[in-house]
């Protein structure tokens, strides 16, 4: 422990330096009940009254150094925490659904203050994991869960701007690695619980009726999965920050209305202006296989030739209009192009899944995306849109009585005024993209960032040390946007 009259000049100014840019910190975040922390940030830098480096004074050697090691180790896991709860992370592309924009292998630098960083939902959880250790055990504690608050940013989602958000119907899911991925509700449940079921044609019931239908094909299936425990491994669910992380174009915002015409997005009426590397597949007939530089030249990987139909020779492959362009140019390898349409059998169970819409991939909507303050008039036919927004996301009570009555927290409810903003995302491979047309509107409280720059780019259809592992070209680069 230091006296007053031993403390230096230098010590005071770096306990000010630390001060100033901590109250800053507290100010920002609007969270006062950090100040308990004041006297230990003096302390630290001034008196030493509590011995922070006590270890220092050890005799062991080899017990000196394990502190040494275990000291920096903490002191790098709260850096690294705050970090990356406040100020930035990483996040790496694992699928094709934003190609060619942005491809698989790519890691980008995401800004959290671009819209403003979220306080912590789950705060005890392991620094550098999303929700899992390697090997598949949960890194964080469920409680305490504190209430969703956002910190004022830099700016707002604007439209066509590429966002990283937490996947919002990743709420439930099975620890079967085989199926952790699937969505459980539109690959799963829903789907296994109509094949237990006798065919019934939806057209010719009633929207009450139907809406029945689709209940009890949701029941049975979550039954059969809860009894298969040993095919699907266990049911849960995850707090909204310990999602999986998702990226895709933001081509809704609250309040606006989408709909989708053969491939095209329009907005309130007005067809959206498409990216210059959206890609839709296509049916191609090749003469020969297509050779490495060319393929490297259209950026498609091994995964994006896939075989259709069983037939030898013909592919479906996504393309942009210049990949298209560019393969149809070279002769005797294409000798047939054909534009893929989507069928209503492939696209069933697309979002809303409990309702019959007979929409595409391609022809879906019109949908309008709920905004904050904003109400909307609930009816039986429009119900299931919102029933998901209603119950899980702003946490109501929604129930239907067998007349069609709607309950919302045991009242009649004949509208209802959303609590957030909502938003509708999609990838620019647009018929290979996971994305709210099958699982609907994200939240304004799943919303993680904005992603600023690619830092690092790996191919991985090759090995290390081969050429082309790490795509130079691609290093450094601004993740484009378009308005």
């Amino acid at each position: 422990m230091k006296k007053f009259g031993e403390i230096t000049k230098k010590q005071w100014i770096k306990a000010a330096i630390y001060l100033i840019l901590y109250i800053l910190f507290l100010v920002w975040v609007k969270s006062w009940m950090g100040i308990i922390v004041i006297p230990f940030i003096i302390d630290a830098c001034t008196t030493r009254i509590i011995k922070w480096d006590w270890w220092k004074s050890l005799k062991n050697k080899t017990l000196y150094q394990i502190m040494g090691w275990i000291d920096a180790i903490v002191f790098a896991l709260v850096a690294v925490y705050f970090v990356n709860l406040y100020l930035f992370q990483n996040y790496a592309i694992p699928s094709s659904s934003l190609e060619k924009s942005l491809l698989i292998g790519d890691h980008l630098y995401v800004s959290k203050v671009a819209y403003g960083p979220r306080k912590p939902m789950t705060p005890l959880t392991m620094p550098l994991t999303q929700n899992q250790f390697p090997g598949g055990s949960k890194s964080y504690f469920e409680k305490p869960q504190w209430p969703y608050e956002r910190i004022k940013g830099f700016g707002q989602i604007k439209q066509n701007e590429i966002v990283v958000f937490n996947y919002p119907a990743g709420d439930t899911l099975v620890t079967n690695p085989e199926y952790s991925s699937a969505d459980y509700y539109s690959m799963i449940v829903y789907p296994i619980g109509k094949s237990k079921c006798k065919e019934v044609n939806l057209d010719s019931l009633t929207t009450l009726e139907q809406r029945r239908v689709y209940d009890f094909y949701y029941k049975i299936g979550r039954q059969f999965v809860e009894q298969n425990e040993q095919l699907f491994g266990k049911i849960i669910t995850r707090p909204v920050d310990r999602r999986e992380n998702y990226v895709k174009r933001c081509v809704g915002l609250p309040g606006q209305t989408l709909e989708i015409n053969d491939g095209i997005i329009y907005i309130d009426g007005v067809a959206s202006k498409q990216p210059d590397a959206v890609q839709t597949n296509y049916i191609v007939t090749l003469e020969r296989p297509i050779p490495e530089s060319l393929r490297e030249k259209m950026h498609l990987s091994y995964d994006d030739l896939k075989a259709k139909d069983n037939k030898p020779g013909r592919y479906l492959i996504p393309l942009t209009q210049e990949a298209k362009d560019l393969l149809a140019s070279q002769t005797g390898i294409a000798s047939e192009i054909e534009h893929y349409e989507c069928s209503i059998a492939e696209s069933e169970w697309l979002y809303p899944q409990n309702m019959n819409t007979h929409w595409t991939l391609d022809d879906y909507g019109p949908i309008w995306i709920p905004a904050k303050g904003a109400s909307v008039e609930l009816t039986i036919e429009n119900l299931p849109l919102y029933e998901r927004v209603i119950k899980v996301y702003e946490g109501n009570d929604l129930k239907v009585e067998r007349d069609g009555t709607i309950l919302i927290n045991g009242e009649k409810a004949h509208s209802y005024t959303f609590r957030m903003d909502y938003y509708w995302m999609m990838g620019d491979n647009r018929q290979n993209s996971a994305d709210s047309r099958y699982w609907g509107f994200v939240p304004e409280d799943h919303i993680v960032g904005r992603p600023v720059f690619i830092w690092l780019s790996l191919d991985k259809d090759k090995k290390w040390g081969q050429k082309g592992k790490i795509r130079w070209n691609r290093l450094f680069r601004a993740v484009k946007n378009y308005n």
